[in-house]
Order: structure tokens, then C-alpha cells, then sequence
């Protein structure tokens, strides 16, 4: 992750920088004490000193005690003016005042103007005859209103970069969010197809080898069948997933096959009945050309259900497809004998299959959701398995 907006440079402690700038303005002012004494005015004495002191230290703690500072601040100025002294300390005033507008509310910094304002014209006023020329009364205006201007303004670009870098964040959370969702559908993906694939060859390999085990000694042929079934088997179940893992990886060098779909199911069915489990299949409509991947998952719903036929059910499966225009329906029963489907005489429950942890179920709902059908699957009434989804064209997560 970019962590440009997590780690910044270290900034001096804002106390430490108030401290600084009231140190720099009372430095400023003390340097002005030398000016040349005027008519009516009076020399820089210990009052001046102190008056100093109380017109430069609030600005240390503007952003504590702003109403405080501004207080102190200004009656200084006005008292300062009262005594007649000659340096003019109108910089300590602006300072604090574009301290206000930069740190403080907006309402806030309007009226500490407005009274920085009334400040400044007493002050003005109280000045001995000559000393204050009009230039004098427009230029303090004047550097009244640029001091909050340039603090307002200020303020007003932080808080708009401070939003920047908000929305930054989050626009990255978002995209880490997202990333991770991909991520776990992806994941969710890999093990459906794993799943839907192992599953299915797993079970006819496991049913066929109790079966070859069952009759090697008194019936080779059915043994040798059997055999045949289990190679012709695993080599599907290496083909899938190596077709998978081209994918995963997409470096063009393994040979990449399309995906089953619907037109597969003859195949799919004759692998099965190779199992001893009888099947039959019936079909209606044709429908418009299914997605690619609407398509897969229909196939491997239907695969799941014979599987699931073959490890639990009866001896017989009935798959019917009726596709339209708008959706494709499946439909899976089994008749419900004690799994009774065999491979010559020898019953698929003395094979030792053990009973399945049910996400074959958990894994035909998330497929058939995906595409914004609905899947139903429990007990018949009258015994057996029935799996039933519906899978609409015009629903579809991409």
C-alpha cells in the first residue's frame, strides 16, 4: 500500500511555534523602542516594557485561550496608545489576528476583526495632534483586513486539503476493500471448480475401486471394467485441472480447452452410468445461447447432483433441462433406495463411501445466486433427493 498519506515529516509542536513567533514579535517590537520621539509623545520607559510583554506573550496561547489573547492583546495596544508612547505596535495586533483567522472558526475570526478594528481607531484617535495622518488610519485598515484575509484563506486550504487527503484514504481503503472482495470471490471460485471437479472423480474413483476390490478374485472382467473407469476418470479429473491451473496462471503453455457447458451432459452421463448408476435425461426447449459462464454453471450444478446421486441416493437419476428464451431450469431426482446402484452384483454401499460434508450443496447455491437464480434441494415427499435451480439469462454478475 502507498503509505505517503500514513507517514508524514515530523512538524514542530504548535505550542513550541507559538512561543517562537510571540518571542519574534516581542524581539520586533523592543527593536522598534528606538524610534525618534515625536511631539506630545513620551519615551520608551518600564511601562513600555511591560506593555510589551502583554501585547506579544497571548499570542503563546491564541489557540488554548483565543478570546483571552485577543483581550489582553488589544487593551495593551489601546493602553499603550493612552500613554503616548512613540513606537507603534500595530505588528503584534496583526499577528495575532491572522493567528485567530488561520487556527479559529470563521465566526469566531470575524469577530475578533471587527474588534481588532474598533482597537486600532482608538488607538488612533487617542494619538497626539500630528502623529496620525490619514494614510496612517488606511493603511492600518488595510493591514487589519489582508492579516485575516491571508489567515482565512489560509485555514480555508487546509481544511481543503485536509478533505484531499481524507477522501485519498478513503478511495484507498475502498480500493483495498474491493481488492480483498476479488480476492475472496476469486478464492470462492477456484474451490467450487475445485470442488465440482475433485468431488465428482473422487466419487466414481472411490465407488470403482470398492468395486474392482469387491470382485477381482471372482469376476475379472467387472474388475477390469472397473479399472478402466478409474483411469478414464482420473485422466478427466488431471485434465480439468490442468485447464484450471492454465488459467490461474495464463502463461499460454498449457492447453486450454473450453469450459463444459450443457452440451457436455450426454458425456457426463455415460461417464456415470459407467459407475452402475442408472441415468436418464430428458430435455425441452432450446432457448438462446447460454453465457459462457452461465453455462459452466449449469453444467456443474448438474454434476454435483449426479455426484451427490452417487454417493447417497438411488440406484436411478433423472436429470431433466427445459431451457426458454429467458432462463434455464434443472431439475435432479433420485428415487431413494438405500444406495442400491451397482456395478454387476455388488451394492455401491459395501464400497465404504463416506458421507459428504454437504458443501456440494453450499456450492450449487453459491453458483446458481451468482447468476440471480434460485435453488431449492431437500427430500421428496415420496423418498429420494430432489435438486431443483433455475438460472435466468438477463441476471448476471459479471
Amino acid at each position: 500500500m502507498d503509505t505517503r498519506w500514513r507517514r508524514r515529516p515530523r512538524r514542530l509542536d504548535p505550542q513550541v511555534a507559538d512561543a517562537l513567533v510571540a518571542l519574534g514579535l516581542f524581539v520586533l517590537l523592543v527593536l522598534s523602542f528606538g524610534v525618534t520621539v515625536r511631539a506630545g509623545q513620551r519615551p520608551v520607559d518600564a511601562g513600555a516594557w511591560v506593555l510589551g510583554v502583554l501585547l506579544t506573550a497571548p499570542y503563546a496561547v491564541h489557540r488554548r485561550a483565543p478570546w483571552l489573547a485577543l483581550t489582553v492583546t488589544l487593551c495593551a495596544l489601546v493602553a499603550f496608545s493612552l500613554m503616548h508612547y512613540a513606537p507603534y505596535p500595530g505588528v503584534s495586533a496583526f499577528a495575532l489576528l491572522f493567528g485567530l483567522a488561520l487556527h479559529g472558526r470563521r465566526r469566531d475570526s470575524l469577530l475578533a476583526l471587527g474588534a481588532t478594528v474598533g482597537a486600532f481607531c482608538l488607538a488612533l484617535a487617542v494619538q497626539p495632534a500630528g502623529v496620525v495622518a490619514p494614510s496612517d488610519v488606511i493603511s492600518t485598515l488595510l493591514a487589519t483586513a489582508v492579516a485575516w484575509l491571508a489567515g482565512d484563506n489560509l485555514r480555508q486550504r487546509r481544511l481543503r486539503w485536509a478533505a484531499i487527503e481524507e477522501r485519498a484514504r478513503l478511495l484507498e481503503r475502498e480500493r483495498e476493500d474491493r481488492d480483498r472482495a476479488a480476492v475472496t470471490a476469486e478464492r470462492l471460485r477456484i474451490a467450487r471448480e475445485l470442488h465440482d471437479v475433485v468431488a465428482h472423480s473422487m466419487s466414481v474413483i472411490a465407488v470403482q475401486a470398492g468395486v474392482g476390490s469387491h470382485v477381482i478374485a471372482t469376476d475379472p472382467t467387472a474388475a477390469r471394467a472397473a479399472l478402466g473407469v478409474i483411469e478414464s476418470t482420473s485422466r478427466g479429473a488431471l485434465t480439468e485441472m490442468r485447464r484450471m491451473l492454465g488459467v490461474l496462471r495464463q502463461d499460454g503453455e498449457t492447453a486450454m480447452h473450453p469450459m463444459p457447458g450443457l452440451a457436455d451432459i450426454p458425456r457426463l452421463v455415460a461417464e456415470t452410468r459407467r459407475t452402475g448408476l442408472g441415468v436418464t435425461v430428458s430435455s425441452t426447449g432450446d432457448g438462446a445461447h447460454l453465457p459462457a459462464g452461465l453455462d459452466l454453471a449449469a453444467y456443474r450444478v448438474v454434476q454435483e447432483a449426479l455426484t451427490n446421486v452417487l454417493k447417497h441416493g438411488g440406484p436411478v437419476a433423472h436429470v431433466h433441462i427445459a431451457r426458454t428464451e429467458s432462463e434455464v431450469e434443472l431439475e435432479v431426482l433420485d428415487e431413494g433406495s438405500p444406495r442400491r446402484p451397482r456395478h454387476g452384483d455388488v451394492p455401491v454401499s459395501d464400497v465404504g463411501l463416506a458421507p459428504g460434508a454437504g458443501q456440494g450443496l453450499v456450492g450449487m447455491r453459491e453458483r446458481v445466486e451468482l447468476y440471480g437464480g434460485s435453488f431449492e434441494a431437500g427430500p421428496r415427499p415420496g423418498g429420494g433427493f430432489r435438486v431443483h435451480a433455475t438460472l435466468p439469462y438477463a441476471v448476471q454478475t459479471p
